[in-house]
């Protein structure tokens, strides 16, 4: 029998110098400005190849001097740092009552944000809409129209993968045509991609906060809604049609089952921790409020009733992340939203308590550290991996 086995190739040079680049340029994203010196020892290249390295990269256009080193023995080093003009990115955070923007540079800085309401949007002019608060904010930036490498749009709902369509978002008109994806690249005129915007706080939670580090956990989000999302390995599940996480769907104790949800747009977890259910509790331990947000901030004010209502809300909560967790069995738990964020410390811990009093796994849980819209914070962290994944190969 002949032996076909082939003994594994090496790296070729070009491939090994884009490795190379690669690892110096997230370096100096993650720490600032660094000198041929400091690259050598931090990615082992000796000094001769970093200095190459760094000279390739100039003159590519993604790296720029920014000074030197002071105080030091010897004569100062030249110190390097990533070229902002190397890419811009803009993320989106779309709603029922507004659309938030933010444009970045590739290095994460942001240059411009903006907010507009869509109250008195047609459906049929959403998209038009979008893609005029998009060019206003890319010129705040100082920038070109053309100029944006990336965008990522976050919504309430989730791009099945085989239809193109959006799913589970009946309440955002004008993101339900045939066309949606071909009417979004006419407007927005740059590469762009929908993500749900629960799992968008997922990623910006693994980038910037409180899940920062972790590889397996479970954000849930409450506000109007309740959504979660699944990150396993690292990695963000969405399952087969895009609607993993679309836990407001799902039965839980303590609420009647819907049986037509396609129809009623609601579950049980949704009808015993979603914001109108919250009102509802409010009210049911005299505590007068407009949103649930208010219900849970007065709640925290008042003695007696505040205390009670704030203990039954938790144990709802935990019971739909008894269920969550029985099947992910999580490294953590993160509590995000209005809900959460109005409830602060303490309906965190009740929260935490009451979870392990009915789940045998008993995963920390911790609040949302990201500042702002962690969504809007997501989707510019997407579009950075996406347009960083573009300008930095070199090979």
């Amino acid at each position: 029998m002949t032996d076909t086995t082939r003994p594994p190739l090496a790296g070729t040079p070009s491939l090994l110098r884009a490795i190379n680049d690669r690892a110096a340029l997230e370096l100096l994203l993650a720490n600032g400005p660094l000198s041929r010196t400091q690259i050598g020892t931090l990615t082992g290249l000796s000094k001769p190849t970093a200095s190459q390295l760094l000279t390739r990269l100039e003159a590519a256009g993604l790296v720029v001097p920014v000074g030197t080193t002071a105080g030091g023995p010897g004569p100062n080093a030249q110190l390097y740092q990533v070229n902002p003009a190397a890419g811009y990115v803009a993320g989106l955070d779309v709603t029922t009552t507004h659309v938030r923007i933010a444009v970045a540079d590739i290095t994460g800085t942001t240059l411009a944000e903006h907010q507009v309401a869509t109250k008195g949007w047609s459906a049929a002019g959403t998209v038009e809409k979008v893609g005029e608060a998009l060019a206003a904010t890319v010129r705040e930036a100082g920038l070109a129209d053309g100029s944006l490498d990336q965008v990522v749009i976050g919504v309430p709902g989730a791009l099945d993968p085989a239809t193109g369509k959006l799913r589970y978002a009946s309440h955002l008109p004008g993101w339900h045509s045939p066309r949606l994806l071909a009417d979004l690249e006419a407007a927005l005129g740059t590469p762009f991609s929908i993500e749900n915007d629960v799992n968008l706080a997922a990623i910006a939670e693994q980038a910037l906060g409180a899940a920062h580090g972790c590889e397996d956990f479970v954000l849930l989000w409450a506000e109007e809604g309740i959504g979660a999302a699944i990150v396993i390995a690292g990695r963000l599940h969405r399952g087969f049609t895009g609607g993993a996480g679309e836990v407001g769907y799902m039965p839980v104790p303590g609420a009647p089952v819907v049986r037509d949800v396609r129809r009623r747009n609601s579950g049980g977890f949704q009808e015993l921790a979603g914001a109108d259910a919250v009102l509802e509790l409010a009210a049911a331990h005299r505590l007068a409020a407009g949103t649930a947000e208010e219900a849970v901030d007065l709640a925290l004010r008042t003695e007696g009733d505040g205390d009670a209502f704030l203990a039954e809300l938790a144990e709802r909560i935990a019971v739909g992340l008894a269920v969550i967790v029985s099947v992910v069995d999580p490294e953590l738990l993160v509590l995000s939203g209005g809900i959460p964020t109005a409830g602060g410390e303490r309906l965190r811990a009740l929260v935490e308590e009451a979870l392990a009093l009915i789940s045998i796994p008993r995963p920390e849980v911790r609040r949302s550290t990201v500042p702002g819209s962690p969504v809007l914070h997501g989707a510019l962290q997407r579009a950075l991996a996406t347009a960083r994944e573009a300008a930095f190969t070199t090979h």
